[in-house]
């Protein structure tokens, strides 16, 4: 029987559960509830995983980059790439959640809120001060997520500093991230019980508008995804390329369909470095580093969605954002998503990272966790695409590029 239930991809049993979530919660109708504990012990085992997950992450991530001045033009561009794709993925994550507004107009009151979050009101002088952190280990308990990236920024900056003397903390960080990659994905396990407890509860407590609302944002997510693929990465193709954008679209498409139904970037990895290899005519030495860095701290389509989820709870809640709080989101949400393992389901860790530092109740994660493996598999597939189109511009830039292999992608 076990074996037969693991034989099952993870995406299947999740939208298996998911459907049966939705009609369990229409025929039990409020009483639904009693289950919810199932999906509660679901999220409170993700909330476990913040910290030490992005902690190792994001170092190992920051120390794959390796010496910039020896790496030159190609990590500078590559990294300023990574930075300002992000940026301009989180803020329309935003807009399309403001403009459409998924959340607003739900009955929440049958939701018990915990503790929620208070944003940060103080002065921007404060606000500098505070990412400073007076004890590494009380950030750490307390989740406190600017002073917790800069700490960790901080120690793989000293440990590239240090070269040789630091290679023994290297392989200890490397081997942090991978563990905690492991043990992340015997949490994502427990999905497929989760999204059933949270479904039916969402269904049965909240009713059709609550699911509405869900749809509403998963179909947010694909639209925020797509302008992300068919415009922000065409462009790059176009006109900082120079290239034709269907010859690149049909050499990567491999690792599209890989991305999409694995949900990890980590897993399409090897097929995204053959696409930009021996389809799009990446040099060797440019792809492998690309791609790899890109795996690890490249998660546009992550970014998107923090931003838009975020929005969400907000107005899910009835929290008011301000200006500021946008900024603080867009920081967080970059952040966050260079600190996401390339793994299905790290996505709703990092949540609970962002939501805090506005001031949006960690609740929204158990509204939301029921529906995020759909969307995680379009964020995967936007996330590769964007690591191919960034190694592609880079290499033109280059000039690391075989264009002919390109144009030839057709007929690979």
């Amino acid at each position: 029987m076990l074996s037969f239930w693991f034989n099952i991809p993870l995406w299947q049993r999740v939208i298996g559960a998911l459907i049966l979530g939705i009609i369990t919660g229409f025929l039990w109708g409020p009483e639904a509830e009693s289950i919810k504990w199932i999906g509660d012990f679901f999220i409170k085992s993700i909330k476990m995983l913040v910290v030490p997950l992005i902690f190792f992450s994001l170092v190992s991530g920051i120390v794959a980059i390796g010496d910039l001045r020896k790496l030159g033009r190609v990590g500078g561009r590559t990294i300023l790439m990574f930075v300002v794709t992000g940026q301009i993925a989180v803020w329309l994550g935003i807009a399309l959640a403001a403009i459409i507004q998924p959340g607003a107009g739900v009955d929440t009151s049958a939701i018990q809120k915990g503790i929620t979050p208070v944003p940060n009101d103080a002065s921007a002088v404060d606000l500098i001060l505070s990412i400073v952190p007076e004890s590494p280990v009380q950030v750490m308990a307390d989740a406190n997520v600017l002073p917790l990236i800069v700490f960790a920024m901080l120690i793989a900056i000293g440990i590239l500093m240090a070269k040789k003397d630091g290679e023994p903390l290297i392989k200890i960080f490397d081997s942090g991230a991978i563990v905690m990659q492991k043990v992340t994905m015997i949490i994502m396990e427990l999905t497929p019980f989760g999204v059933f407890a949270l479904m039916a509860w969402v269904s049965g407590a909240l009713g059709l508008d609550a699911l509405q609302s869900l749809a509403i944002l998963v179909g947010l997510n694909y639209l925020g995804c797509l302008i992300i693929i068919l415009v922000i990465y065409s462009a790059m193709i176009k006109f900082l390329a120079r290239l034709p954008v269907g010859d690149f679209f049909r050499g990567i498409v491999d690792a599209m369909a890989v991305g999409y139904s694995t949900a990890s970037s980590s897993a399409t990895l090897p097929v995204t470095l053959r696409c930009t290899q021996r389809n799009l005519g990446v040099s060797q030495s440019v792809s492998s580093f690309v791609v790899s860095l890109g795996s690890t701290i490249n998660m546009d389509g992550t970014a998107m969605y923090l931003g838009l989820a975020t929005l969400f709870g907000a107005q899910l809640f009835g929290i008011d954002l301000t200006w500021g709080d946008y900024v603080m989101i867009s920081i967080t949400a970059t952040l966050g998503s260079i600190g996401a393992a390339g793994i299905p389901g790290t996505g709703l860790i990092m949540m609970a990272l962002v939501f805090g530092s506005v001031g949006v109740p960690l609740e929204t994660i158990a509204f939301i966790a029921g529906v995020d493996r759909i969307m995680d598999m379009m964020r995967t597939a936007t996330n590769v695409t964007g690591d191919s189109a960034v190694a592609v511009t880079v290499a033109v830039m280059t000039d690391e590029i075989d264009v002919k292999e390109m144009v030839s992608a057709d007929d690979v």
